[in-house]
């Protein structure tokens, strides 16, 4: 029966490690307008300088995760306020999340992007 039960652990201790771990809080568009509506929240669209020309979040600044210089371009940002961070449908800015939390910051990231916004629009 110990056997039964040390083999059952380890195969759950396997899969949990198997797991994707994030580090950064996906949020629905709900949640996120909730989280940018705080004093404390640095906002960055992570698209392109032409998609964030055509339309993009009230106070959003750009940083381009597929740019060569994002890991300095994000240097500016303070790492003791959280970063809110979106882009055009949220695939980049999952990308950006990984590479913003493994760089020290805390991350809250538009699950579904700037598609799903039905906000204000600043162009």
């Amino acid at each position: 029966m110990k056997i039964k039960y040390l083999l059952t652990m380890l195969a759950l201790s396997i899969l949990m490690s198997c797991q994707a771990q994030t580090d950064f809080k996906s949020v629905d568009i709900k949640e996120f307008k909730i989280e940018i509506a705080k004093t404390d929240v640095q906002l960055v669209d992570v698209r392109t300088v032409k998609e964030y020309s055509e339309g993009h979040i009230p106070g959003a600044m750009n940083i381009d995760v597929n740019a060569p210089d994002f890991e300095e371009k994000i240097k500016v940002l303070d790492k003791k306020e959280n970063v809110a961070i979106y882009c055009r449908s949220g695939r980049r800015s999952k990308i950006a999340a990984e590479k913003m939390t493994a760089a020290g910051f805390k991350v809250i990231e538009l699950n579904t992007g700037f598609l799903s916004w039905d906000g204000a629009v600043e162009k």
